[in-house]
């Protein structure tokens, strides 16, 4: 991982997943879920292949997991926004980008805090579903 990289992770781990855990979400970075009663709230933080930057994906699946089309079962503690054709790509589909060439040290922080931005998105997403 680059130091770039690291640096957002750190601060999107200090701002958003504080927010996250109080609203219930449970896992490790990158994948997150929020296991309800009739459903799993799933949210999937993928970074840049060639770095700079990241999306947010959110998804919902039924509480028992889903299974791929190939067969493949993916439990309740493990599926992430990946294992779901139906997704929702937050803030427009837009990249959150730290790589443009005035970006200073403080745009780790300023992207996380525009992250806590889309939540709402996101959960107007899981209710809907």
């Amino acid at each position: 991982m680059s130091v770039e990289r690291d640096s957002m992770v750190s601060s999107l781990k200090k701002i958003v997943i504080p927010i996250l855990r109080e609203k219930g979400f449970k896992g490790s970075f990158p994948h997150f879920r929020r296991i309800k009663e009739n459903k799993i709230d799933l949210l999937t933080f993928q970074f840049d292949k060639y770095g700079g930057g990241f999306v947010i994906e959110v998804a919902v699946c039924p509480p028992d997991g889903v299974t791929h089309d190939w067969g493949k079962k993916v439990p309740s503690n493990k599926v992430t926004a990946h294992d779901l054709y139906n997704r929702l790509r937050l803030n427009g589909g837009e990249w959150f980008r730290y790589d443009a060439p005035s970006s200073d040290e403080g745009i780790f922080d300023i992207l996380a805090n525009g992250v806590l931005n889309c939540i709402p998105e996101a959960e107007n997403y899981w209710e809907k579903i």
